[in-house]
């Protein structure tokens, strides 16, 4: 049995992995799927203060008051950047980082550096809401059409999704990965699924 912590991306909440964790518990592994503030169904708590070391320090939060240990931590997308924080400040609790179509970011990066144009895209359909620039609108053509961002192909899928996205603050995609345990969080085993083209990774073979 293990234990599995997946984090969403962009404009997801732990709802994205609704249709995954079942199979994952049916096998007799522990999964928590927790949403990251200002997203899914805590997009009500979206302040000017949300950004991605918020988004670390959520998950981080979720190793430590459930008291994990050897966590197979799954990020995907946007996620990456977050479990890569997570896995600096946290090396001790984590056995294995899990790259799903995600980030793969070294100190001093963001999502903004490591996918370039990707996400640059998505900046001219966001809008500004209570003083917060988000982007990834559920209302923005570019999230939804076929093929595009997401790569989600099939209709009931994504109808599934475009009834749960919630815009993502523009902050954390702009926000610089800062790593101070480097030695430990390298020394963690990682491997990658790469289903998709939507996210580059340092790693030109991938």
């Amino acid at each position: 049995m293990a234990t599995y912590v997946l984090v969403h991306g962009g404009g997801h909440g732990g709802w994205c992995y609704g249709k995954v964790a079942p199979l994952l518990r049916q096998a007799s592994h522990d999964v928590y799927t927790p949403t990251m503030t200002g997203l899914g169904e805590r997009s009500h708590l979206f302040t000017a203060d949300v950004d991605l070391d918020l988004h670390i320090r959520d998950i981080v939060a979720v190793l430590h008051y459930e008291d994990l240990h050897d966590v197979i931590l799954v990020g995907h997308s946007y996620g990456g950047m977050v479990i890569t924080g997570v896995a600096d400040r946290a090396a001790d609790r984590i056995g294995l980082l899990v790259f799903l179509d995600a980030a793969n970011p070294i100190n001093g990066q963001s999502l903004v550096d490591v996918s370039g144009p990707v996400i640059e895209s998505t900046r001219p359909f966001g809008k500004v809401i209570d003083g917060v620039e988000l982007v990834l609108l559920p209302d923005s053509e570019q999230t939804y059409e076929p093929g595009t961002l997401y790569g989600v192909t099939d209709p009931d899928d994504g109808a599934w999704m475009a009834e749960r996205l919630t815009g993502h603050p523009w902050k954390c995609f702009e926000q610089k990965l800062e790593l101070t345990n480097e030695a430990a969080l390298w020394a963690i085993p990682e491997y990658h699924i790469v289903c998709t083209s939507t996210l580059k990774t340092r790693d030109p073979e991938l």
